[in-house]
């Protein structure tokens, strides 16, 4: 199993399947390091050399933004918004859709489980 920015990469997979199983690389990403490698495309992880995985983790690490720094850039860019008091901060730190989605209906991703009204008991007669 190659491990590769800290993510075992499955082995029975193609190897451009196998490397979006890193969080940062997507689709084109992960074509754009197969042809820059020079890799054949029905080529399996468990087939790569340990030369090629070697080349696959250095041009990972020298052109590509992934896992655990990708991750603590998002986050302060999250906390940057927070900290301005701007809209989209404001969303952040109530928990709300940050986007402009409606959250009269829906949303329940966002806010959670539906909380009942606490209101006066219906009084019967």
């Amino acid at each position: 199993m190659a491990r590769i920015a800290g993510v075992n990469i499955p082995t029975q997979k193609r190897v451009e399947i196998g490397l979006r199983y890193i969080h940062g690389i997507g689709p084109a990403k992960a074509r754009e390091i197969v042809d820059k490698l020079g890799l054949q495309e029905d080529r399996r992880v468990g087939d790569l050399t340990d030369a090629e995985v070697i080349q696959i983790r250095e041009m990972i690490d020298r052109d590509f933004l992934v896992e655990g720094d990708l991750r603590r850039d998002v986050a302060m860019n999250i906390k940057r918004l927070m900290d301005l008091g701007c809209y989209r901060g404001l969303r952040h730190r109530r928990g709300l859709p940050v986007r402009g989605q409606r959250t009269h209906t829906n949303a329940r991703t966002r806010k959670g489980p539906a909380k009942a009204i606490a209101g006066k008991k219906k009084v019967t007669k």
